[in-house]
């Protein structure tokens, strides 16, 4: 028999279909509750027995807005288990408002993977989410999202206990007490207010050297501006974790416009526009558009001003109808901001790939950018244009974007 679980132990939920992985369910509860982890499992088998779990297949599927039907009386499967997923979701919303989960793990294939995920990602940033997928080797986009969740390949089908699921099952267990138990030390009222950067390789001397400039006050969070960079970026500013962005690379903005890969989606700058987050930022590496290996790039472009970053990154350049639509887009965005908007404009170039001998030195190009911006950004006391004969990677921008952050 295992020691009662400790008073005030932090909650776990182990959720899965529990018609056909009870045997692992259980065995991943026993092992939380023996490290001194108080469990809920979670059923959300769409052909699950009563009592096989703490809160049962029907409970769940009551959360539907239609009702258990939607589950149990549904003669699609696919139905039935979209329907679930639904579910699961309003009562984990409903017991986090209650503050009854502290952390989430969870089993599954494809099905249970695809009711279990949706569900992880409302937990908040810092919340223990681990998911054993047998989906976890391929792209995990879809599942994870820009959340800190944790994937977890099985190796073997989750079809039963036997001596490598065990071990693997343990694992994961043992990894979700741990996140538990040893939590991240909290933060105190002094700590440095949060900021947001954004940056790609081509604009990392600027980023850096913003960084070193803002350090001593303030907490430098950067963030990749590869699609899910940005992304995430958005989440967490909406999520109330930081106080400003510093959004020197909003690439992105062209990439979705242009369908290049690294899209963060409709949303970007929703920190600014939505949110009214202190904004303070540039056109960082709007001069290209980036694509995979060069066989991936859409036929249409063919022709195109192109350089191999890598054996998997292909830039191409960004050409003056792709700038203008991008400095529209900037310009609506940071229009909408209800808080204080400051854009740095660097008009001698805006990636190491733009700058004078560079293969993507083009003023003319960036020219209709700049042109655009100063057509359609509306300037008023809070939002502010600056016009910099700088590049965007020399010190004296970078000084330039430290002096407008303080001034916020």
């Amino acid at each position: 028999m295992s020691a009662p679980t400790p008073a005030g132990a932090p909650t776990a939920w182990v959720v899965g279909t529990f018609d056909t992985k009870a045997a692992e369910l259980q065995y991943l509860a026993g092992l939380l509750r023996a490290a001194g982890v108080r469990v809920v499992t979670v059923d959300i088998g769409t052909r699950s027995a009563p009592g096989v779990a703490d809160i049962g297949a029907r409970d769940v599927a009551r959360h539907h807005p239609a009702g258990e039907g939607a589950v149990f009386d549904a003669t699609d499967r696919g139905v039935a288990v979209i329907a679930m997923s639904e579910a699961l979701g309003n009562l984990v919303r409903e017991r986090l408002a209650a503050g009854q989960i502290d952390g989430m793990l969870g089993v599954g294939g494809s099905g249970g993977s695809s009711m279990v995920a949706p569900a992880m990602r409302l937990l908040p940033i810092g919340c223990p989410k681990l998911l054993v997928s047998t989906m976890a080797a391929g792209d995990v986009s879809a599942y994870v999202g820009v959340t800190d969740m944790t994937l977890m390949y099985p190796v073997t089908d989750i079809a039963g206990l036997n001596r490598l699921s065990r071990t693997i099952l343990s694992n994961a267990a043992h990894a979700m007490a741990g996140m538990l138990l040893h939590r991240a030390p909290q933060a105190d009222a002094h700590e440095k207010p949060s900021i947001g950067l954004s940056m790609f390789g081509v604009t990392t001397p600027c980023v850096q050297a913003v960084r070193a400039l803002l350090q001593d006050d303030y907490d430098a969070q950067v963030f990749h501006a590869n699609g899910a960079g940005g992304r995430t970026l958005e989440a967490l500013a909406a999520a109330g974790m930081l106080q400003m962005v510093v959004d020197i690379t909003t690439t992105e903005v062209g990439q979705h416009l242009a369908g290049g890969v690294c899209d963060a989606g409709p949303d970007r700058l929703d920190a600014a526009a939505r949110h009214g987050l202190p904004w303070v930022g540039s056109v960082g590496a709007l001069d290209m558009i980036n694509w995979g290996a060069p066989a991936t790039i859409p036929e249409r472009h063919r022709g195109r001003l192109f350089h191999v970053h890598n054996a998997n990154v292909t830039l191409m350049r960004s050409n003056a109808q792709e700038l203008q639509a991008a400095g529209l887009r900037l310009a609506q965005q940071l229009n909408r901001a209800s808080g204080p908007v400051r854009l740095l404009l660097p008009l001698g170039g805006l990636s190491m790939l733009d700058a004078p001998g560079q293969p993507f030195h083009d003023p003319a190009a960036n020219a209709v950018l700049f042109d655009t911006l100063r057509s359609h950004f509306v300037v008023s006391a809070t939002h502010q244009l600056v016009e910099l004969p700088f590049h965007i990677n020399d010190t004296a921008f970078a000084q330039a974007v430290a002096k407008a952050v303080r001034s916020l």
